[in-house]
């Protein structure tokens, strides 16, 4: 439901689910609010598609993603997300839960933060015993020289009822930002989970067994491949702009898929 409040603001949800009918999956629901709209481009791929500003601030967003056990989904967006500023903090939650011996691939385009916004991202992963995923996210510090307002990512994953992956950072602050310990002279930074016993890719293609994964870390320019305790391995990067931050992020991977 979407509904307009005092401040202007939006509370959009949105809502994706899989089931099996007859030994074939279908899209079982798929309901949008603006700027929340889906459109599904295939028959396991479904698409963000923006069909209004924002987020800007105050407004809250939420996705929810339900991938039954032994069907595939493959979720993208069709241009990057601009956050806005506005009176107050604007906040997007993504609650995905994959079945057992389900894949799902999250790889929407790039957050960019614009000056002056205030900003939170939630994403809860749940992955039952025997699920997969990949799971990329891109953040751009503010559009071609600007600074960028500020944003808080929280990203929590559990895998078969054990913590998989709690991860968080902060953008914006200026006396923390430039810190060669944390983004230095990065403009962008982003990160890819792959986890499970394959890893996710669209249904139609060749799944990779988990160990195959790097046993190592491998670090490399920009770019680090870290093996998790579960079944998984995150892809970390930073850099300059998002078309070189993208290149090391499919590296990464590269090394996973490989």
């Amino acid at each position: 439901m979407r509904q307009a409040t005092g401040r202007r603001s939006l509370d959009a949800r949105a809502a994706i689910a899989t089931e099996r009918v007859g030994g074939r999956m279908v899209l079982g629901a798929l309901r949008s609010d603006p700027p929340l709209t889906l459109r599904q481009t295939g028959p396991t791929t479904v698409h963000l598609v923006s069909t209004a500003a924002g987020p800007l601030g105050g407004d809250r967003l939420r996705l929810r993603v339900d991938v039954a056990p032994g069907t595939s989904l493959e979720i993208a967006s069709v241009a990057s997300t601009l956050v806005l500023p506005g009176p107050g903090e604007s906040v997007t939650v993504v609650e995905a839960w994959v079945g057992a011996g389900a894949t799902l691939r999250y790889a929407p385009e790039p957050t960019v933060l614009a000056a002056g916004c205030a900003h939170r991202m939630i994403v809860r992963l749940t992955l039952e015993e025997g699920a997969s995923v990949s799971w990329r996210e891109e953040i751009v510090f503010g559009r071609h020289g600007e600074r960028p307002g500020t944003c808080h990512s929280r990203f929590d994953a559990t895998l078969g009822g054990r913590p998989l992956l709690r991860q968080e950072f902060v953008v914006g602050d200026p006396a923390v930002d430039g810190s060669p310990a944390v983004y230095g002279d990065a403009r962008c930074v982003g990160s890819v989970l792959i986890a499970g016993p394959s890893t996710a890719e669209p249904a139609s293609a060749e799944r990779v067994p988990a160990e195959r994964v790097p046993a190592e870390p491998v670090l490399a320019d920009g770019c680090a491949v870290l093996p998790l305790a579960g079944p998984g391995t995150l892809v970390s990067a930073l850099a300059p702009d998002a078309v070189a931050l993208r290149e090391r992020l499919t590296w990464g991977e590269s090394l996973v898929r490989r």
